[in-house]
This record gives structure tokens, C-alpha cells and sequence, in this order.
């Protein structure tokens, strides 16, 4: 397995990514999205047990997405649909890459990036041979309207969980309906949701699953927004699992 760093530029800003090579000519990719105030490197350990599998990785940190992120851009300036155009950009830039299968391409997003992750598979979903979506943030646009239920409302600076957020954030969200834009994509879909998430309640989930054509929920008992090391296994198994049925069904 080789791992080399990468950059992306788009929207004149660049994303710092990390490539997980299999060592074989061709071969698929999963594209690792992040939770809010996140990086990419918060999945280095799934992206290497694809990859010693002969599945390639991508990871990158959103621009403005944490206060660690290597990529460009303050965090006050990033919103849901910054991130949005960052994902679109690395999918353009991996869907190039010579020993890439273009068709099997997959979106594996947590928290804030399965909300991202699931946008722009209704845009893209020609292109996305599948996705998973771990506690996505389904909730994110019903929370901030509910924090700011005007426009007038929205202070131009704010912290979030020690994170500045801008009036942007909240004000490109306003009177934002999730499900309404979800649930279009054709392709197939796995959902992972702790039955004791605070953050992002499975009732989200369990509505977005019965959207979709081809789609199921795995429920983890006991688990909150995020997983302990065994979940994460599990998770890690369901992945594998996932990608190698698609890539042998062709």
C-alpha cells in the first residue's frame, strides 16, 4: 500500500487530500468525507484496510471544516454548500486519475460530511457507484433554523462547539428541507446510526432510508454520535463488505 498526499484547487481554494494506493493497476475508491470540525485523517485507519485490499482511499479535509484542517479557508467562511463544492471538486480530480475505475466510485461521509456526501449524490449519482453514510447530519438545517428562525436573527460571527461560525453558515440554510432534496439517487445506499445518538437523533436516518430506492439502516445499539473501537470495526467489516458486492456483481 502507497500513501502520498495531494492538492486540489478549485473556487480559489485548495483541499488537502490523501491518496491510499492498492498495488494494482486498476482499482475502486472510496471517498472519505468528514464530520463537522473534523479531518480527513480521522479515517487513515479504514482507508488503509481498503487499500491493503486492493480498494483505493481518498481522504482530504474540508476548506474551513476544523480548526485543524491543512486545507485553505477560515472556518467562518465555510458553509454545508462549501463543502458541498469541495466534494464535487475531488470527485472531478479522482474520477481523472488514470488507475482509477470509474465505475466504482464511493462516498463514505460521517456526521456534517454524509449530509454533504448526500447532496451531491443527488447531483452526481451517475458517476457514484454507491455510499455510505455514517450518523449523517441530516438535522443540521432543522437545528440552525431553529436556533435562528429570521434571517435578522443571524450574528455575523458565532462559536459552535469552540468552532467560529459565520452569518453564511446559518443564513445559506435558511428554510433549508432536507428531505426534500434527498432520496433521488438511484444508486445503492447503507446508512450507520447509534440508537443512542444525542446529536443527530436515528429518527433522521430512519426517514431518509425509506427514500431511497435501494437502501438499508444498520442500527447500533448503545451507540452515540460516534462509535467505540468495536463499532468501528463492525463498521469497518460492513464497509469491505459493501464495496466487494458491488465490485463482483460488476
Amino acid at each position: 500500500m502507497k500513501g502520498q498526499n495531494n492538492t486540489i484547487t478549485h473556487h480559489g481554494r485548495k483541499i488537502a487530500g490523501k491518496t491510499y494506493l492498492p498495488e494494482k493497476e486498476k482499482y475502486p475508491i472510496v471517498i472519505f468525507s468528514h464530520g463537522f470540525n473534523g479531518v480527513g485523517d480521522d479515517f487513515s485507519s479504514q482507508a488503509k484496510i481498503l487499500a491493503e485490499m486492493g480498494i483505493g482511499a481518498f481522504t482530504y479535509d474540508f476548506c474551513g471544516g476544523s480548526l485543524r484542517s491543512k486545507s485553505d479557508m477560515p472556518t467562518y467562511e465555510m458553509t454545508v454548500f462549501t463543502e458541498k463544492e469541495d466534494l464535487s471538486a475531488v470527485l472531478d480530480t479522482v474520477k481523472a486519475w488514470e488507475h482509477v475505475d470509474n465505475h466504482h466510485i464511493f462516498l463514505f461521509g460521517a456526521s456534517m460530511g454524509g449530509l454533504v456526501s448526500a447532496l451531491t449524490a443527488e447531483e452526481r449519482g451517475d458517476e457514484i457507484n454507491g455510499m455510505i453514510l455514517m450518523f449523517p447530519a441530516l438535522c443540521v438545517a432543522d437545528d440552525w433554523n431553529e436556533r435562528f428562525p429570521n434571517v435578522a436573527d443571524i450574528p455575523e460571527r458565532y462559536d459552535f462547539w469552540g468552532v467560529p461560525l459565520g452569518r453564511c453558515f446559518s443564513e445559506t440554510l435558511h428554510g433549508f428541507r432536507i428531505f426534500e432534496e434527498i432520496g433521488k439517487y438511484p444508486g445503492d445506499v447503507l446508512i450507520l446510526h447509534g440508537d443512542k445518538d444525542n446529536i443527530v437523533p436515528a429518527a433522521y436516518s430512519e426517514r431518509a432510508v425509506k427514500l431511497y430506492r435501494n437502501s438499508c439502516l444498520e442500527i447500533f445499539p448503545g451507540q452515540g454520535h460516534g462509535f467505540s473501537a468495536e463499532a468501528n470495526d463492525k463498521v469497518a467489516r460492513l464497509l469491505t463488505e459493501f464495496i466487494l458486492a458491488r465490485i463482483n456483481n460488476k
